[in-house]
């Protein structure tokens, strides 16, 4: 894998990241018009499970806790998320087919375009057409024209909302509100449908508040591992399982907390600072890129990788970026380095507090896995 500047990995786009697997598995299944970019098996039916949170070198530190996860890891490379590294992302990914640049949810937190506010891609704003901001066919959408019936299992709190209707819409939504009512939802989808995508949340959350390296988030992640082992045992003849991630995590101490709202050097000629903490989204006033490139530049030094807009397109972090769609990446990108973040307590109380983070290209956030049940005889 290519490592770029500032000793991150990159996006593997077209050949192992998340915008590679559905096309991939909807071609598995028969379905016209997708690209097996995975070279996955003939399957008749496929379960992917999404753990949230759930990053690579994460469960490789924590084996012994999630045996049924780690005897599929074997010698298989690590899978990556896109970036930012980070759920809303990385879901639309999943359910387009398509890199950020394509399908245009740039991360958590972004700048509406033309304005000075923000819209949470997660909690969605209710004058933002969803289909309109993210206009690309679903993969959803995709299988049930070619006659292949979808279901979308996860947490009824998020059925019906602005981010699921933009990254999964077309799919049979089935909540379900614990792990136990998961694996249920998913067996019973397995037998009437030919894809059926998993969302479990609560890793993720644990993360966030506890850390990745703590009793709470290994206890919980022997739970995912009985789960996915469930999941592997009611496959129908002929079905296939795949356990990946939205992205991994690090925890942040509270001396690597770096307040970007205090310094005033870093609030001169910013227009609305967006992301999360791990990946900063500065939008600038007219002709103050350069001054707050600078300032960010100079006040960050080795904590953050600093660039601007135009750089981390050519790098290809996002893949490639539709033109009309440029305006709602920050003009300013502030990456942090090692288990940094840059807080914003004052805007974001919340957040700023959280022990789990993740947004940047850090391994440790890039990395996720890609585990395969082949298809049973």
């Amino acid at each position: 894998m290519a490592i770029a500047t500032g000793g991150f990995d990159s996006p593997r786009y077209g050949a192992a990241s998340l915008a590679d697997l559905a096309p991939s598995v909807l071609a598995s299944l028969g379905v016209p018009r997708e690209t097996n970019r995975l070279g996955l098996g003939p399957a008749q039916r496929a379960c992917v499970l999404l753990v949230d949170g759930l990053g690579w070198e994460a469960l490789l530190a924590n084996a012994v806790h999630a045996p049924f996860l780690s005897s599929l890891a074997g010698s298989d490379s690590p899978f990556t998320a896109g970036f930012p590294t980070t759920t809303a992302t990385s879901l639309t990914s999943l359910g387009t087919g398509a890199p950020p640049g394509s399908h245009g949810v740039f991360g958590y937190q972004v700048a509406v375009p033309g304005e000075d506010r923000i819209l949470n891609s997660l909690r969605w704003s209710p004058d933002i057409d969803p289909e309109a901001w993210q206009p690309h066919r679903t993969i959803y959408e995709r299988a049930r024209a070619a006659g292949v019936a979808t279901a979308y299992v996860a947490s009824g709190a998020f059925e019906g909302g602005g981010f699921t209707r933009a990254s999964a819409r077309g799919a049979q939504y089935r909540p379900a509100e614990d792990i136990d009512e998961l694996a249920a939802e998913a067996e019973a989808a397995l037998r009437e449908c030919g894809y059926v995508f998993v969302y479990h949340s609560v890793l993720d959350t644990i993360g966030h508040v506890a850390g990745v390296d703590s009793d709470r988030w290994r206890e919980h992640l022997s739970r995912v591992d009985r789960l996915a082992e469930r999941l592997a045992t009611a496959l129908p003849p002929g079905g296939a399982l795949y356990v990946t991630a939205d992205h991994g995590m690090v925890d942040v101490a509270v001396e690597d907390r770096v307040d970007v709202e205090e310094p005033a050097e870093l609030s001169t000629g910013v227009r609305v600072l967006a992301g999360e903490p791990r990946m900063r989204q500065i939008y600038t006033r007219p002709g103050a890129e350069a001054d707050v490139l600078a300032a960010w530049t100079e006040w960050l030094a080795d904590r953050a990788t600093v660039l601007p807009r135009a750089d981390a397109v050519r790098r290809g972090w996002f893949g490639q970026v539709d033109a009309a769609l440029l305006p709602r990446i920050g003009d300013v990108l502030a990456l942090a380095h090692g288990s940094t973040a840059l807080i914003a307590p004052t805007a974001e109380p919340a957040g700023s507090a959280l022990l789990g983070q993740h947004g940047s290209l850090t391994t440790a956030e890039l990395y996720v896995p890609l585990l395969r049940v082949d298809p049973l005889a």
